[in-house]
């Protein structure tokens, strides 16, 4: 009478002990508590710099090599420095104009100041009220034409 059949007549039956299991399983969960927070995850933003103090009669020249998309919100067409590059529905034609002023850049050896990076900055400007989603297409776009970084410009404010 030393060991309990649990009512069968046949013989002993097998009980798995789950306290092993149990200290197994804490362990564990110790282990990913503690690694969860030292994942790499972050998202960069950058914030540009407070003017410095210069004088306002001083007339500012814009960079030749800067390339902004700008979305019409009536119409949904996308420009690209003031020329058609097709509309928020197809950005092949921004994408293709695109990577062709960046294969221009790298053949003439355009590159960011004080890096041998070729410069592939690209503005974003599109107004407040237009939908997330069409702007996100022009960014997929812009990105796949190999743009990076990509600055995002809200257009008239007062809307």
């Amino acid at each position: 009478m030393g060991m309990s059949s649990g009512g069968s007549k046949e013989g002993a039956t097998p009980n798995i002990n789950v306290t092993p299991l149990i200290d197994v399983l804490l362990v564990l969960l110790i282990i990913f508590m503690i690694i969860s927070p030292m994942k790499p995850s972050r998202f960069e933003a950058k914030v540009p710099a407070e003017p410095k103090d210069e004088p306002t009669d001083v007339e500012a020249k814009p960079n030749p090599l800067t390339l902004v998309v700008a979305i019409n919100k009536s119409n949904g067409n996308v420009t690209l420095n003031n020329e058609s590059a097709g509309n928020v529905g197809d950005t092949e034609a921004l994408t293709n104009k695109l990577s062709q002023i960046f294969k221009d850049r790298e053949n003439n050896g355009v590159f960011r100041e004080g890096t041998n990076e070729v410069e592939k900055t690209v503005f974003l400007k599109a107004p407040k009220g237009i939908k997330y989603g069409e702007v996100v297409k022009v960014i997929d776009g812009v990105k796949t034409a190999g743009a990076q970084p990509i600055g995002l410009q809200i257009d008239d404010l007062a809307e």
